[in-house]
């Protein structure tokens, strides 16, 4: 098989969740661990940094990444799921896996495939821990798919353990509290293992404590450490002023992610950094800094408050469930702008009541959907969206409904496509 060959196969063999949902979710890890058994255990071959969370997850995998990158380590970089192309799920230096490798991989566990049936999910993360170990990376910062108890990535056992918030997600699988769901996240608590969770509430606290107390791991809890004193934007950049817990320290961080959510993950990651510094890894404050200020270069993260065209402002986000709508309309409040543009599209499996009615309803909206079956249809979405008092145009294709708003916004106006990942990931302006 080819390349092309080879994803066709493991797109069409494979449960998919970011196609099917709920049904490619398997409720074990035997068929990670008979991969791994059969690639010779390549997750016991290197270090690693685990990162679970409803939401940041992933701004704080590749922030993390880019520091260790700067700090000299050959940093290999897992998540999910794709944008673009699917070579992006497994990074090593910011590089992405090649072709080749893909390739070769799976055809050497084909026979493996084809006995035991695992997921599209389980094979990618076999397939990322076997890359790593070629690769000799120094650390690899891998970041939990869905929960964290019976994910995939849970076979490892980290240098750190990285929980950045608990919120209402997945809640079909994961469990209809929010205790439930962080039970599933704490889940990754390895026993000895520090543990830095980014924001703790009154609800999930006992649940973090009693599992770190029973696994024996120390707890840090970010929010607690360091306070974001204040912030604002310099030239598409956000340059957050924090503090420490005894106020004798302030610091500026420039990120070159601009949202303002990213505020928090920055603390959940100086919190992460203080821990690997006091473990010995070379990390100080101004190869923080350093890394920081270029996430985007050096690992290439895309669709966080990403900024894709000028006059008319076109911003891409992934925001898909409640928290992330709020961190991002909060936000879209704060942008000088005369009119907002909503392009909008969402998955059958999230809280879309729920999502549509913290919306503004004075925004114009698109209302589409992303190419998957998993997708909520555009007329579906329009039904729902006019309960909601939100109105709007409807659009088969996100491409369509991007060129119907620039031509129908003024230069002045604010245009954000959002929902779901994977219509961020369908924008033709999007390119690496």
């Amino acid at each position: 098989m080819n390349y092309q060959q080879t994803i066709d196969y493991l797109f069409s063999r494979l449960p998919m969740f970011s196609r099917i949902g709920a049904a490619a979710y398997k409720t074990d890890l035997t068929n990670t661990a008979k991969l791994c058994a059969f690639l010779g255990n390549p997750q016991t071959k290197f270090k690693s940094i685990h990162v679970a969370g409803t939401n940041g997850k992933g701004s704080v995998s590749h922030m993390l990444a880019a520091v260790l990158q700067v700090a000299g380590y050959k940093t290999g970089l897992y998540t999910s799921p794709h944008l673009k192309d699917f070579r992006e799920r497994i990074k090593v230096n910011g590089e992405m896996v090649n072709e080749n490798f893909v390739t070769t991989f799976t055809q050497k566990i084909k026979s493996l495939i084809e006995e035991i049936e695992p997921s599209f999910f389980e094979i990618t993360v076999a397939m990322a821990f076997d890359h790593f170990v070629k690769e000799q990376v120094d650390v690899a910062v891998i970041e939990v798919g869905l929960g964290g108890r019976l994910d995939s990535t849970n076979i490892i056992t980290p240098e750190l353990s990285i929980i950045t918030n608990i919120g209402w997600d997945h809640m079909n699988m994961l469990g209809d509290s929010l205790e439930k769901i962080a039970f599933e996240k704490a889940g990754i608590i390895k026993p000895g293992v520090p543990i830095v969770v980014g924001e703790m509430q009154s609800r999930t606290q006992p649940v973090f404590e009693q599992r770190a107390k029973e696994k024996g791991s120390p707890l840090f809890i970010a929010a607690q450490k360091r306070q974001v004193t204040d912030w604002n934007w310099e030239k598409h950049e956000l340059a957050v002023e924090v503090s420490n817990e005894h106020k004798t320290d302030h610091r500026v961080y420039h990120l070159d992610l601009p949202g303002i959510y990213q505020t928090k993950n920055l603390l959940t990651v100086l919190e992460a950094c203080s821990q690997l510094q006091q473990q010995g890894w070379k990390i100080d404050n101004e190869i923080t800094e350093q890394g920081l200020r270029q996430v985007k270069k050096l690992t290439g993260l895309h669709g966080r408050w990403e900024i894709i065209h000028q006059s008319p402002m076109v911003v891409l986000d992934v925001a898909h469930n409640e928290d992330g709508i709020q961190e991002l309309i909060q936000q879209a409040e704060l942008m000088e702008h005369r009119q907002l543009h909503i392009i909008i599209g969402m998955v059958k499996d999230k809280e879309v009541e729920k999502i549509l009615s913290l919306l503004p309803k004075n925004a114009r909206y698109y209302f589409t959907k992303a190419q998957i079956p998993r997708a909520m249809s555009e007329d579906e979405l329009t039904v729902k969206a006019t309960i909601a008092e939100l109105r709007g145009s409807t659009y088969s294709e996100v491409n369509n409904a991007l060129q119907d708003a620039l031509l129908h916004a003024h230069r002045d106006d604010l245009i954000i496509v959002c929902g779901s990942v994977f219509l961020v990931g369908e924008i033709n302006m999007l390119t690496h």
